[in-house]
């Protein structure tokens, strides 16, 4: 262990080997900090957070403070979990869960810049970008693999779909499904080709989920029409996958597609 000799660190915390700790850094009671973590300078790590292996966490970042929620009690045990290989950049914040016993959780080899923020019971996934000055409620969730763009805003019990991408200064208050590209406010303007690619979804699996898309958004059908009708239709994994989160959308519902937009997708 490197740890600054400015840094206070509780003695009830459990740091691994090779862990880097910075000037003025503040470690809470009960914190576990896994083996080759960074931790630099003027952080603060409240009492009750798990840090994984491999973790960066930047200048100034704040992890495990109180939640912004009127009806937190500060007797209630609540907490961060945090995987491993994660990239946590300088000033971000991470609240504590607000219900007794409840976490927010971070998955592995995320990445959130400079200045994001997550709401208390947030869950995250895997592969996740979340760039610099988003802003997520509390309870969001985003599933593995999705980009979230530069001074995003997205209300609390939302949820964010795998692979999806969202452009930078948009808002949303509505779920976002799998795979798809959301913008401006509340819109969908296609699917995320590039990303689809990149993840190696093969062409089957491209057009099916590309014909679930065309069902949700562009049959004419409503949302339960559509997802009857794909019952009868041989789809594959990736497709129900869409499907079935366009079924479970909570009371908001599904951001719905920008008019003119389908004319320009493809894949």
């Amino acid at each position: 262990m490197k740890i600054h000799s400015t840094a206070i660190v509780d003695p009830t915390a459990k740091i691994g080997d090779d862990v880097a700790i910075g000037p003025y850094a503040v470690i809470g009671a009960n914190v576990v900090i896994g083996e080759r973590s960074t931790i630099e300078s003027h952080a603060v790590i409240e009492s009750d957070v798990t840090i994984g292996s491999g973790n960066f966490i930047g200048h100034g970042a704040i992890i495990g403070t109180a939640p912004q929620d009127l009806s937190f009690s500060s007797e209630r045990k609540t907490h961060v979990a945090i995987g491993n290989d994660n990239v946590i950049r300088e000033y971000c914040t991470i609240h504590r869960g607000s219900a007794e016993g409840s976490s927010t959780k971070i998955g592995d080899k995320n990445f959130l810049m400079t200045g994001a923020h997550l709401g208390h019971n947030c869950e995250i996934g895997n592969g996740v970008i979340i760039a610099n000055n988003c802003l997520l409620g509390g309870h969001v969730r985003v599933a593995d693999g999705a980009f979230l763009g530069g001074g995003c805003m997205f209300h609390q019990h939302m949820r964010v779909g795998r692979l999806a991408m969202t452009q930078g200064a948009s808002a949303f208050g509505k779920d976002i499904p799998p795979f798809v590209i959301a913008a401006e406010r509340n819109y969908v303007f296609g699917l995320n080709i590039v990303g689809l690619r990149r993840a190696g979804f093969s062409a089957k699996d491209r057009e099916e989920i590309k014909t679930a898309f065309k069902l949700v958004y562009t049959s004419g059908l409503n949302i339960g029409q559509a997802i009857k009708k794909a019952a009868t239709m041989k789809l594959g994994a990736s497709a129900q996958e869409f499907l079935d989160f366009v079924a479970n959308a909570k009371k908001r519902g599904i951001c719905p597609l920008k008019r003119g937009a389908d004319d320009e997708m493809s894949i």
